[in-house]
């Protein structure tokens, strides 16, 4: 099942639900309210029809005239009527053609059926004692009773049979209107309640199919699918999440094709002066002296080197390198590594300036293997690229709660296109840079991993020696 008919049918059972609930209450409420007003109004006529038995009560002194003559009990029960003043003409008969007490007539068989009986059939007349001037022993139990006064005194009561209080033929007649009319509405209103929901589901839908359909193009390796955005909701905040993986996913599928090819190309080269050299010794054309065996050597340990390096990068992004960290002071770390390198520095004649700037000695949370890895590629890329002559500044600070190294050297400089890449793989600056000294490109990307293992940051800029400044910012415990 689709996520339109899912929306459409979620929309429409909910509308419907409340459309349906709203007509059940409507008319209940109608129902309830107008029984009660018609209820009020059966009282007024029962007042009425009281009033109207005093009065004859009084005028003639009893209830003798009125026993005597059932159409005087007739007539004077339908003046009581506000909407008829006459009786119909089948009560009159049907009254004739029984006992003159015999109170409401027998219903005619074409009446039976007749959901409500009119009021004056619902109604007798008793005696002050309860003996019947109008009416049947049989519905005396039945009977509602009001007493009729003269004088302050009962002189005798009248009695209401149970029945439903809407027995007017306009009554019934508005009831029915209104629940016809509240049927249709509420049908009107689930057939709107459909055309809505279709819309909002059709609407919602629709980026909803767009995004299905942009992640199946993605899937397939589509990654410059991208798709619009029309709002400022949810849908076009997932709209922009969606072109953000898409973007992330085309730039990681562009590096990897770039790590490939420069992956075989840096391989490619090494092997190929290899073999160029052992079928030039094979061929007889270059003989097999210890300068070409050192030759080959070097070739090798350049080969041996650039694998070293791909393992440990792969390593490291894989976070598989293994960090033991301890509490740890770096400076004299970097003191060691530093010591390591500077028959270099001095063979190049590079002076090295070292400037700490730490009141007192700080504890870091680090592993001491990967830390001296760290400083002796940075001090490594700072041999083979400064100038013969140039100089070199190792400047160590704390920096609120953070331990700063800076490694500042002189020219050659980098240009700042260059400097934004310096971190990335198999990137080399070519004016400063060969397969010789500067190897594969891989020895700054180490660098930044093993960095962020240590929760810092590693940033490069311009130095004020004219050359490349890295610095090192790791997190102080102690």
């Amino acid at each position: 099942m689709s996520i339109r008919v899912k929306l459409f049918l979620t929309f429409l059972l909910t509308t419907l639900l409340v459309v349906m609930g709203m007509h059940f209450f409507t008319r209940w409420s109608l129902e309830k309210g107008f029984t009660e007003f018609v209820e009020r109004r059966q009282q007024e006529r029962v007042d009425k029809i009281i009033d109207i038995l005093e009065e004859h009560y009084a005028e003639n002194r009893g209830w003798g005239k009125l026993a005597d003559n059932k159409l005087d009990w007739i007539a004077l029960l339908w003046r009581a009527d506000p909407h008829r003043h006459h009786p119909p003409r089948w009560v009159i008969r049907q009254a004739q053609q029984e006992p003159e007490q015999w109170w409401p007539p027998t219903m005619l068989p074409e009446r039976i059926n007749q959901k409500w009986p009119p009021f004056g059939l619902r109604v007798m007349l008793l005696n002050d004692d309860k003996s019947i001037l109008f009416g049947r022993q049989e519905s005396l139990s039945q009977l509602r009773l009001y007493a009729i006064l003269h004088n302050q005194q009962t002189v005798g009561f009248l009695g209401l049979m149970p029945g439903n209080p809407i027995n007017q033929a306009s009554d019934i007649y508005f009831m029915e209107r209104q629940v016809n009319l509240f049927f249709w509405v509420a049908l009107m209103m689930v057939l709107l309640s459909a055309l809505i929901a279709w819309f909002l589901a059709y609407h919602l839908g629709q980026p909803l199919k767009r995004i299905t359909a942009a992640a199946q193009r993605l899937a397939v390796g589509e990654y410059k699918t991208r798709l619009p955005i029309e709002s400022n909701d949810e849908m076009g905040q997932l709209a922009r999440n969606f072109n953000d993986m898409a973007a992330a996913l085309d730039q990681v599928e562009q590096s990897r094709r770039r790590w490939v090819a420069d992956i075989s190309h840096e391989l490619r080269t090494p092997l190929a002066v290899l073999r160029g050299e052992l079928e030039a010794i094979m061929d007889g054309i270059h003989p097999l002296t210890p300068e070409t065996i050192k030759s080959l050597s070097g070739d090798v340990m350049r080969l041996n080197r650039l694998t070293e390096d791909l393992y440990q990068l792969a390593l490291s992004d894989q976070g598989a390198l293994s960090y033991r960290k301890v509490l740890l002071d770096p400076l004299p770390l970097l003191q060691e590594d530093l010591a390591a390198f500077m028959p270099d520095f001095n063979n190049k004649r590079i002076s090295v300036k070292w400037i700490n700037r730490l009141p007192k000695p700080l504890l870091i949370n680090a592993d001491s293997g990967r830390l001296s890895q760290l400083f002796r590629n940075l001090l490594t890329n700072s041999l083979n690229h400064t100038d013969k002559g140039g100089q070199m500044e190792i400047m160590i600070e704390r920096v609120e709660n953070r331990l700063v190294i800076e490694l500042a050297d002189s020219s050659p400089g980098v240009s700042q296109q260059d400097i934004a890449h310096l971190f990335e793989r198999f990137y080399r600056v070519d004016s400063s840079r060969n397969r010789h000294l500067g190897g594969a490109g891989l020895g700054l990307a180490i660098c930044s991993n093993i960095v962020k293992a240590h929760d810092g940051t590693l940033k490069a800029f311009h130095s004020a020696l004219g050359g490349l400044a890295i610095r090192i910012s790791l997190p102080v415990v102690l």
